[in-house]
């Protein structure tokens, strides 16, 4: 198998409603993230062609480990936000859970935000202070 794995692809929820099997998911999934051949797919999955084109039409079901494989290989999530919005999820209000250091980038972004904030208010009222003549 491919060790790379494809940069985040966004998918809409409405291209995931439009989708009328789980199959039908996993080829989405499959072109955007740009594998136009199925051959170069099975490839990087290392299965052969009869069983990936079961998994397409839904003749046989997929293990967790190639599911993940395959989302990893083309950057989204198709199958799984599929099967979400099967189950009756508003894929517009789900997001992923922060890492570690997703988070403390953001707290550091929003200290950064604050302090300058604070020195803006400061400039204004060091502006304030020369142009009145003080200090």
């Amino acid at each position: 198998m491919s060790n790379q794995i494809a940069l985040p692809t966004e998918v809409s929820a409405e291209e995931i409603a439009r989708k009328r099997t789980f199959g039908a998911a996993m080829v989405l999934c499959a072109e955007l993230g740009g594998y136009e051949l199925d051959k170069q797919l099975q490839t990087d999955l290392e299965v052969d062609k009869a069983q990936f084109s079961r998994w397409k039409r839904d003749g046989e079901g997929i293990h967790w480990k190639k599911l993940r494989e395959l989302m990893d290989l083309c950057g989204n999530h198709a199958p799984v936000l599929w099967m979400l919005h099967q189950l009756g999820y508003d894929l517009e209000s789900l997001r992923k859970r922060e890492t570690e250091i997703e988070k403390q980038l953001r707290e550091e972004k929003d200290r950064r935000a604050a302090a300058e904030a604070r020195c803006r208010v400061l400039e204004e009222v060091a502006g304030i202070r020369k142009a009145s003549g003080g200090a």
